[in-house]
């Protein structure tokens, strides 16, 4: 399989214990990656490939999914709002404090590393199918195809890549104001 990701943003956020559970349930990696370690550093969680090609150097950094931990207070059901009537005993609603792995950012902020990078491209996009929260969007390389992908709150979305000759000025003429040919204004 080759590919190779060129744009990646992402603003996923899911349980930390689903993202363990998913990866102790053995999924199914891409070939080029025999395993995924997790390792969490403070409020980091890092989640590096590891190789299935022996000859790749025990030297060479791998791709790696950067994730920071957040914790989050999720209650079973949702909380009053304040202002709303005055009640003179208010019963506490349940909640607990979760913890959450969150893959916000661009392509070197999440996905780093080269060697890799496209299988563990793969990884993320089916963690994202988990995810109920955020968005990934990308284009990808594939077999010599540049493709879109877009998932949101879990689901797969359409997506489609546009190749336009001078972006800026398509999005001038449909955005902007051209002030060389502004009527209104005296020369």
């Amino acid at each position: 399989m080759s590919g190779r990701v060129y744009r990646l943003h992402s603003t996923l956020e899911l349980p930390l214990e689903d993202v363990q559970d998913y990866f102790e349930g053995d999924p199914e990696l891409p070939p080029e990656i025999e395993d995924v370690t997790l390792t969490r550093r403070n409020n980091t969680l890092i989640l590096k490939a590891v190789a299935e090609d022996e000859n790749l150097s025990k030297y060479t950094p791998t791709a790696q999914l950067k994730a920071s931990v957040t914790e989050t207070r999720v209650y079973e059901e949702e909380p009053p709002r304040a202002g709303g009537p005055w009640q003179e005993e208010e019963e506490e609603i349940p909640s607990e404090l979760v913890e959450f792995a969150c893959f916000k950012g661009d392509r070197e902020t999440v996905l780093q590393n080269t060697a890799l990078q496209y299988p563990m491209f793969l990884v993320l996009r089916d963690i994202a199918r988990m995810s109920e929260k955020g968005t990934l969007t990308a284009i990808v390389e594939e077999e010599d195809e540049l493709k879109a992908t877009r998932i949101v709150e879990g689901e797969k979305r359409p997506a489609s890549v546009e190749v336009v000759e001078n972006p800026s000025q398509s999005q001038a003429e449909k955005n902007g104001v051209n002030w060389r040919d502004n009527e209104f204004i005296s020369e």
